[in-house]
């Protein structure tokens, strides 16, 4: 099977996929990712405000088939969180990389946004 994966954007072996626009970087979870949890049925993420800490859990997404948490590409303040994912997770399943985007970040170091895959290394990671 094949899924996509936008040249465009960066990837943790977890499987969230980041892009830096302007002064933040939006997190999200790869089509990958949400193929494999199945149907979301639940998501939980920090307010905005809150800092995150890259390499650390910032949040969770529940899905019929499992829970997992969510980790962080970057260490920084939380700017915005997609709240349309609180009434509506299944666009998670639908748009993971449009829609089902789930929060953005200020961050506090944009050097850490450079550990992360390119999408050909991502790609070989989950072929």
């Amino acid at each position: 099977m094949s899924f996509e994966v936008p040249d465009e954007l960066r990837y943790l072996e977890s499987h969230e996929w980041t892009t830096v626009d302007d002064d933040t970087v939006r997190i999200g979870i790869s089509d990958f990712a949400q193929d494999e949890l199945g149907d979301i049925v639940f998501v939980e993420f920090p307010d905005v405000g809150d800092e995150v800490v890259a390499g650390e859990g910032f949040g969770v997404v529940e899905s019929i088939k499992a829970v997992s948490d969510l980790y962080a590409p970057v260490s920084g303040e939380v700017v915005a969180v997609n709240e349309e994912l609180f009434d509506r997770p299944e666009l998670v399943n639908d748009d993971p990389y449009g829609d089902g985007w789930m929060i953005e970040v200020a961050p506090s170091d944009t050097g850490e946004f450079d550990d992360a895959l390119d999408a050909d290394a991502y790609e070989a990671q989950i072929a």
